[in-house]
């Protein structure tokens, strides 16, 4: 893999709390997706260019401190549609909403700018189509999660909820012919799979869509911990929010290849009795962490004495989605 190759020297505490010896390995995928970089442009786009208060539907993404700089330009977060005024600005988060908000936008006349990452916009399409041909949906993801809410508002009836093996093993699906699994964007790769097989020791005739669910980001950022872990490192630190799915994942990711992992917001979090053992130490972030932050951490790790870091780069992305047509720029 590009970028990835050699290690070595084992890491001692100096008493001044540093640790000699030690190397970091830069995930390369890491951070902020194309989603996210939208969902985040549309918001400072919108609080330059129309004059008025902007009123955030949830937070924009599962980041605190991309809400936090955000709130501190001006938007307003808010929990439901209800909290803004009638007629007035509102984005729904990257993380997609039901039919029954965009109901309740169009009923209290609100003019909405339309933040769901597009990928999260082609699962919704899918349910659509798929209930429309006459599917019963199997959902794998997490129970009270907002981009869960909001592809299950699209057909209540007719989607099964499964979070775990457990729960595919023993759920009551409804009888009919036809199965279609769809998944959670930001799901863990191997943590789907395993879910999926359990469901067809179950369910023969349970299909799956022609395209994975699982967003390009989540696996390419899973990936480049997966070659990291491959590389030896004994900790890996994910820099990430508490309500960050994706972050999340890739602590597990590790975990589970018997790395310790740490989830962090920032380079404060960071406590170094955390390297203790760590000759090499992987660092990430989440698809909805700004790159800023995991530098913080980086150069955290070099006061601490690191002496070498190294990009680990197992995929190279350029994808970007369009903004909206009401701040779409003319030529764009």
């Amino acid at each position: 893999m590009a970028g990835c190759a050699g290690a070595g020297g084992f890491p001692w505490h100096d008493e001044d709390g540093t640790v000699d010896g030690m190397k970091v390995l830069l995930a390369n995928p890491r951070c902020c997706c194309a989603g996210v970089d939208r969902a985040v442009e549309i918001v400072k786009q919108s609080l330059t260019r129309f004059g008025e208060t902007v009123y955030v539907r949830k937070e924009i993404v599962h980041n605190r401190f991309v809400v936090d700089r955000l709130r501190e330009q001006g938007a307003v977060f808010v929990e439901e549609l209800a909290e803004v005024p009638e007629g007035a600005l509102a984005v729904y988060s990257a993380h997609g909403v039901s039919p029954a908000v965009r109901d309740e936008a169009a009923a209290r006349a609100l003019r909405v700018l339309d933040a769901t990452c597009p990928l999260v916009t082609k699962v919704h399409e899918e349910v659509r189509r798929f209930v429309g041909a006459g599917y019963h949906i199997v959902l794998i993801g997490k129970k009270g999660h907002e981009e869960v809410e909001g592809t299950m508002g699209c057909a209540p009836d007719d989607i099964t909820l499964i979070e775990d093996v457990e729960q595919a093993r023993s759920v009551t699906v409804p009888e009919s012919d036809k199965l279609m699994v769809l998944t959670q964007t930001t799901l863990g790769v191997d943590d789907a799979k395993v879910i999926v097989d359990a469901l067809r020791e179950r369910f023969r005739h349970l299909e799956l869509p022609p395209a994975e669910d699982i967003c390009y980001a989540t696996q390419n950022r899973q990936n480049a911990v997966k070659a990291m872990c491959e590389r030896g490192i004994e900790l890996l630190l994910v820099v990430g929010s508490r309500n960050s799915s994706n972050a999340a994942r890739l602590v597990e990711v590790g975990v589970v290849r018997g790395v310790r992992g740490q989830l962090i917001d920032t380079a404060d979090d960071l406590d170094p009795a955390t390297l203790e053992g760590a000759e090499t130490v992987g660092v990430t972030g989440g698809a909805s962490t700004p790159d800023a932050l995991v530098q913080g951490v980086v150069g955290r790790l070099r006061e601490l004495g690191a002496e070498d870091v190294e990009v680990c780069t197992t995929a190279v992305e350029n994808t970007v989605f369009k903004l909206p047509d009401m701040l779409a720029v003319k030529g764009d």
